[in-house]
Parts: C-alpha cells; sequence; structure tokens
C-alpha cells in the first residue's frame, strides 16, 4: 500500500509540474491589423525606395520563464505589396520579383531566440518567392502585455529587424547592382493577442 501511494504521489508531482512548465508558455495570436512589414532598398546607388506587406498573420509562443524556449510562425501576403507606386507595384507581383501568381504569401519559421551583444535575436527560416533560407533578426521586445481598452484583449508585441540578401533569394536577378542593390533592410512591426 505504502508503494502505492509513494507511486501516486510520484505521479501527482510529476503532474504538477508538467501543468507549471505548460503554464510558463503563453500562446498569442498576430492581429494583421496592427502589423506589418517596411523594407528599403537602394536604387541606383543614388537614392532609397521604400515599401511595405500587410495582411501578416501567425503564432508566437512565448515563455515567460525562458525566453530561448520562445517560437515565432507567420505568414505575410504578398499581394500586399506597397510601393506607393502602382505600376512598380504591379511590376513586383511578377515573376521577376514575388511572383504571387505561384507564391501569394511569404512564410518565416522561427528555430532558435537567444540573446547576443545585448541584443535579443531570433534566427528562421524565410521562405520568399519559393526559395526557403536563414535569416537572422534583432527583436526589440517583447512589449509589457496591455489590456486594450476596446476589446479588452490582453495585448504585447515586437520589431525585428534586419537584412536580407536578394542573390540569395534568386530576387530580381535581372535587376543586378547598381540598378538595385543586393540588400533589402526591413522592419517587421507585430501586435499580438494572448489566446
Amino acid at each position: 500500500m505504502k508503494s502505492f501511494l509513494r507511486s501516486s504521489a510520484l505521479l501527482l508531482a510529476a503532474g504538477l509540474a508538467a501543468a507549471a512548465a505548460a503554464a510558463q508558455t503563453t500562446t498569442w495570436k498576430i492581429d494583421p491589423a496592427h502589423s506589418g512589414v517596411e523594407f528599403r532598398i537602394l536604387h541606383l546607388g543614388v537614392s532609397h525606395v521604400s515599401g511595405a506587406l500587410h495582411g501578416v498573420t501567425g503564432v508566437v509562443h512565448l515563455d515567460d520563464k525562458d525566453i530561448a524556449r520562445s517560437s515565432v510562425e507567420a505568414t505575410i501576403d504578398a499581394t500586399t505589396i506597397d510601393t506607393q507606386e502602382p505600376h512598380r507595384d504591379e511590376h513586383l507581383k511578377t515573376a521577376e520579383f514575388f511572383n504571387v501568381a505561384q507564391y501569394p504569401t511569404l512564410t518565416f519559421k522561427s528555430t532558435r531566440v537567444f540573446k547576443e551583444g545585448g541584443k535579443l535575436k531570433l534566427t528562421g527560416d524565410l521562405t520568399l518567392a519559393g526559395v526557403t533560407k536563414p535569416i537572422t533578426l534583432t527583436l526589440d521586445g517583447p512589449a509589457a502585455p496591455q489590456v486594450n481598452p476596446m476589446s479588452k484583449a490582453t495585448v504585447s508585441g515586437f520589431s525585428a529587424t534586419g537584412t536580407l540578401s536578394r542573390k540569395d533569394f534568386n530576387f530580381g536577378q535581372k535587376y543586378a547592382p547598381p540598378m538595385l542593390g543586393d540588400d533589402v533592410t526591413f522592419t517587421i512591426d507585430i501586435e499580438m493577442d494572448k489566446q
């Protein structure tokens, strides 16, 4: 009987420990109405062209005790490309660039969260126009959770900045430097609702 009670107590303790560990992780849904991507690229070696992508969706899993155990999965709607020039936007949607007919979305799936030089970093696989490559982002956040006064939902957010090489993704290779710079710098701003 004592052995049975001891085993039961151990199972109960293990279950409570697992529940406590699970409680450390919170799930957040990305709010597409308050999230987006802004980017810049050098044009003709003399000026920068800026643009944006909207329609960011996805899920963030935050580990409240160990940020390194957190993860992000996001999808970005490539058809929303906006450089404030309609002809250029239509060109960017063609097979020479985003190829939205075949690849209407970009996806990102994190593989690692870590601290480096006092900064929080996020590494993951970005799929752009059918090509998947690892990228590393520098994070600002996540922000301390707040209560949205309208929806009453608990919200948080973060910004992620990075640079990608067009040649790594075979993106717009017909337009080599100096016509278009190879590096694209970008910022992803995320607002998310606690689930």
